[in-house]
């Protein structure tokens, strides 16, 4: 049977590893064509200095039933960008989903640093990194989406607007720049919205991504070797599991629903019945707010 997003057209800007990673392949095992974009390819990587690589993500998207698109792009600078909305322009003619994924700021922000003694350079970098990229991208990509009605436009960031109004996120830097995202998804649902598309902001919960199981010493394989020293980490999800989040929104014929909304992958789970690759539905925010905050022991039932 062919995916419910056959001859669907998507972009995942920042598709190398993480979440981004996930949602390329989900999309793909809906059916879709998905173009991936990063800066570290098999014959250079970026300051990053990991394996993984935009044509391995790609070859993960054409095994899962999609054809993946590898597109080497650094999306701050806007001439690679054109480039690249004019090459799926000139290839599709379409775009109906557009992931903003960038960020690339993991090495540059220092926990609970204010922001009188982070460092500045670092700082203003991951502001870059993480909002401007954002702005480039949509500038470039909005138009060849808004072609065709029914478009959607998902911006990744970490928390939703409810948790993130209300509680400090790791330093000034790092604040204002999740804070950013989730008022650029408020800020294009009122441009989009009466233009036939819809966006959403759109928040993992606790990611199991490569760097992740890298800092605490794990494989996907064996995680749960990490909750003996992190044991609230037992609510922690795949990047598959943000990117059935992805792909169930973008096949919703009503998806226009959620405009301008603050979405999550536990969220959204319970709403439209997918489930994460163990077959479990993490609700990594509820949790979040009701047991790890209030300083209560680890304890995942009836959270996932």
């Amino acid at each position: 049977m062919p995916g419910p997003l056959k001859g669907k057209v998507a972009l995942v800007a920042g598709a190398t590893r993480g979440a981004g990673r996930g949602i390329a392949v989900e999309l793909g095992a809906a059916g879709a064509t998905v173009y991936v974009t990063g800066r570290t390819t098999r014959a250079r990587r970026s300051e990053y200095d990991r394996p993984e690589t935009i044509e391995d993500t790609a070859d993960l998207v054409s095994e899962a039933g999609g054809r993946g698109v590898a597109v080497p792009t650094d999306h701050l600078e806007p001439e690679q960008v054109r480039d690249l909305v004019d090459r799926i322009a000139d290839e599709q003619g379409r775009l109906d989903v557009l992931v903003n994924d960038i960020w690339g700021g993991e090495t540059l922000f220092e926990w609970d640093t204010p922001v009188w003694e982070h460092d500045l350079d670092n700082g203003l970098r991951l502001l870059r990194l993480a909002v401007e990229t954002h702005a480039i991208t949509n500038h470039h990509a909005l138009p060849l989406l808004l072609r065709r009605p029914g478009g959607l436009v998902v911006e990744m960031t970490d928390g939703t607007a409810e948790y993130n109004r209300d509680t400090y996120r790791v330093n000034f830097f790092y604040d204002l720049a999740k804070a950013s995202v989730l008022r650029m998804a408020f800020a294009l649902g009122h441009e989009l919205g009466p233009r036939g598309a819809t966006a959403v902001a759109l928040t993992p919960g606790w990611l199991r991504s490569e760097m992740m199981l890298d800092h605490f010493g794990v494989r996907e394989e064996n995680w749960r070797d990490a909750l003996e020293r992190v044991p609230h980490f037992a609510i922690s999800e795949t990047p598959r599991y943000v990117g059935r989040a992805v792909a169930a929104l973008a096949a919703d014929p009503d998806v226009a629903r959620w405009n301008g909304q603050s979405l999550s992958s536990g969220g959204l789970a319970h709403v439209y019945g997918f489930t994460d690759l163990d077959g479990s539905r993490p609700d990594a925010w509820r949790y979040l707010v009701e047991v790890q905050d209030t300083g209560r022991p680890a304890d995942t039932t009836g959270y996932r």
